[in-house]
Order: C-alpha cells, then structure tokens, then sequence
C-alpha cells in the first residue's frame, strides 16, 4: 500500500486548505485513513480519520468543527478540508492506515492499521 499526501502549502490566518491522500496498491481500498500532523519536538497528533466500509469518521477536539474528513470511494483518496486555519495549525501533516475505531485491545482511534505512512506536506499559517 502506498499513500501519497499533498495540498500543502502557504495560506493566511483564516484561510483554508484541502488536504489529500490518495491510496495505491492492493487492499488499499480496505483501509481506514487517518490524518495526523507533526509538530518540531512534540509528538504526532492524530487529527481526524475515516473508515473504509461505511465512511464513520472521527474527530479530535482540536481541530473538531473546523477540519472535515471525507473519501472518495472511486479515486481511492481521502481529503482533509481545513477551515478557519490558524497559526497554530502550522505543521506537517501525514496519512496512515489506522483502525479509526475503538478495540478489545485500545481505545485509540488512530491506532495503526499496516503500519502504512504518506509523506509529510507541510501546512503553514501566517498571520
């Protein structure tokens, strides 16, 4: 499986971007998708992600009302739409497989499912 991240960029305090993951290879299509970002010196935080069967989604506070997940089944990709950006939003942003759904073993939606990561795109806010 191979994910390809994109739609980074540059944007103002209160603008909005559109993130996407498009997914390649065999079963991709089986997967749930995350989106996370990645802040110099702090952890990954998991953003929001969706599932593969019937398209639940799930969503961190943080960004929960202002960031909007959704897949489109035919192209195999899932977009991140970013609204009312801030500078504090300013990071790199991946996709992952991840379970997006709560187990016997973890009640972490962004637990990692295949272990399959996109390349970062960079997010930067300026005010």
């Amino acid at each position: 499986v191979q994910l390809q991240a994109s739609g980074g960029g540059l944007v103002q305090a209160g603008g909005s971007l559109r993130l996407s993951c498009a997914a390649s290879g065999p079963t991709s299509d089986t997967y749930a998708i995350g989106w996370f970002r990645h802040f110099p010196g702090k952890e990954r935080e998991g953003l929001a992600c969706i599932s593969s069967s019937d398209g639940t989604t799930y969503y961190s506070e943080s960004v929960k009302g202002r960031f909007t997940i959704s897949r489109n089944n035919a192209r195999n990709t899932v977009f991140l739409q970013m609204n009312s950006l801030k500078r504090e939003d300013t990071a790199v942003y991946y996709c992952a497989t991840v379970l997006c759904r709560r187990t016997s073993y973890s009640n972490d939606y962004y637990f990692p499912d295949g272990g399959y990561w996109g390349r970062g795109t960079q997010v930067t806010v300026s005010s």
